[in-house]
């Protein structure tokens, strides 16, 4: 038996990754094999959020998605979810890239922890100067 045909994304944000497979379908969405709206405990703003790139091409109901995301927190997962989305749907077809541009969808947003530095207390902040 063949193997579906997909459409691959990857998306990254803070430490957070995101792999986004886009499947010809009705619109279902799984995230980590759970429904996506289950994934995130109900909360309707993350994952309108989510599929804020499908609905600028108007393509919601055209894909079946499925999404491995590790690492991070929600609002670094979503922000990783919605640029693996983005970058598949221009794999998919290569003219709607300057509208997912332009909107600011294929942008990765490099903010990212700074490291521990020695002699620190975190990556920036010293010990207080004693005068006396």
């Amino acid at each position: 038996m063949p193997e579906a045909k997909y459409t691959y994304g990857l998306g990254r944000r803070k430490s957070a990754t995101a792999r986004a497979r886009l499947y010809k379908g009705k619109g279902n969405i799984t995230i980590n094999n759970k429904p996506a709206l289950e994934y995130f405990c109900g909360d309707k703003s993350k994952l309108a959020e989510i599929t804020d790139p499908l609905a600028l091409v108007q393509k919601q109901a055209d894909y079946d998605i499925t999404i491995k995301v590790s690492g991070g927190g929600l609002a670094g997962q979503v922000d990783a979810i919605k640029l693996a989305i983005s970058k598949a749907i221009t794999t998919e077809a290569a003219d709607l890239r300057p509208v997912l541009k332009k909107a600011g969808f294929i942008k990765r947003d490099p903010r990212e922890k700074e490291r521990k530095k020695y002699g620190l207390r975190s990556a920036r902040k010293k010990e207080q100067f004693s005068k006396r």
